[in-house]
């Protein structure tokens, strides 16, 4: 027994060393004192406790205090515990302290948790950036179809940080007043030669309202010739008209075509009436002999007749020797 309490003990004091060591950052909160930062022991315990990492709320606290900032370190807890980065919501503390700019940590705590970063929303503020819009296409009057891009420098407006519009917004309405702009142009030489009309209209029709940016100013970097769509239309739409007229000539020629089998039929129908009628000729003369109506020698008349107008008609036709030409 005294052999394993023996063993035991020395174990047991390993263990709780190392919990204490654990437990107690003794290194932050050396530094919090060495900065003075009022940071107790029991404040260190209690947040391995509640899972909160000490480093992340002691060493920013201790860089606000250098600062002059006057925060507490259960406002940096609260917003750790709420899924914050503290870190950031500090640095942009000491930005806005910097540059005169009126920022609570609550209202930076709201903007952090609305999902902005809220230090570089304070950089923005205080060193505004460019933005590029993409290849924006637009047609003059024309016809001429002109290709520009344009950089917005915008600023960040603090106050409309959470619940304002982004980036993408300001360059959807950029690249709007660009087509409208162009569209109402009468000539592409116009806008070639005037391009900060464009900037100077757009700019004008306040487009970043509603949004977390302030445009300071809208330049045209780059304006480019396109397609000549007016000519291109114009040879779309004869190509449509030639469609349409050679469809309605197909139709004409089909009517036509259908017209003239129709006619073809026809003669062959009365063709076909007419050896009708011709083979009931020898019928009806045989009918008048039987009746005594033809005699023998009206017969020999009627065949001489026939015999006569076959000799014209061979002697009229195309294979006669007068309607040959001689060689």
């Amino acid at each position: 027994m005294e052999e394993a309490l023996a063993l035991f003990l020395p174990l047991a004091i390993l263990f709780v060393f190392f919990f204490i060591l654990w437990a107690v950052p003794i290194r932050l909160w050396i530094e919090a004192l060495s900065a003075r930062v009022p940071v107790s022991m029991a404040t260190l315990i209690g947040m391995r406790l509640r899972k909160v990492s000490p480093a992340a709320i002691v060493r920013p606290l201790i860089n606000a205090s250098r600062a002059g900032l006057d925060l507490n370190i259960l406002q940096l807890e609260s917003h750790y515990l709420a899924g914050g980065r503290v870190d950031r919501v500090v640095g942009a503390l000491i930005s806005a302290d910097k540059a005169n700019i009126d920022l609570p940590f609550n209202q930076a705590a709201a903007i952090d948790l609305a999902g902005r970063d809220v230090f570089e929303a304070v950089q923005v503020s205080v060193n505004p950036k460019v933005i590029s819009t993409p290849k924006v296409a637009a047609m003059a009057k024309d016809g001429i179809q002109l290709i520009a891009v344009a950089l917005v420098t915008v600023r960040a407006n603090i106050n409309r940080l959470v619940g304002g519009a982004g980036e993408e917004t300001i360059l959807a309405r950029v690249g709007e007043g660009i087509v409208s702009t162009i569209g109402s142009a009468e000539s592409h030489k116009a806008v070639l030669e005037n391009p900060d009309k464009i900037s100077k209209t757009v700019l004008s029709k306040g487009l970043d309202s509603g949004t977390a940016f302030e445009i300071l100013s809208i330049d045209i970097a780059d304006v480019d010739v396109g397609k000549n769509i007016g000519a291109e239309l114009q040879t779309d739409q004869a190509e449509a008209d030639k469609r349409v007229a050679q469809a309605r000539a197909e139709e004409r020629r089909a009517m036509a075509v259908a017209q003239e089998q129709e006619m073809k039929a026809r003669v062959e129908e009365m063709r076909a009436e007419v050896v009708r009628a011709e083979a009931q000729v020898p019928l009806a003369l045989a009918e008048a002999f039987r009746q005594g109506n033809l005699g023998v020698m009206d017969y020999a008349k009627y065949r001489n007749i026939q015999a006569d107008t076959q000799m014209r008609t061979a002697i009229a036709g195309p294979d006669a020797p007068s309607n040959k030409t001689p060689l």
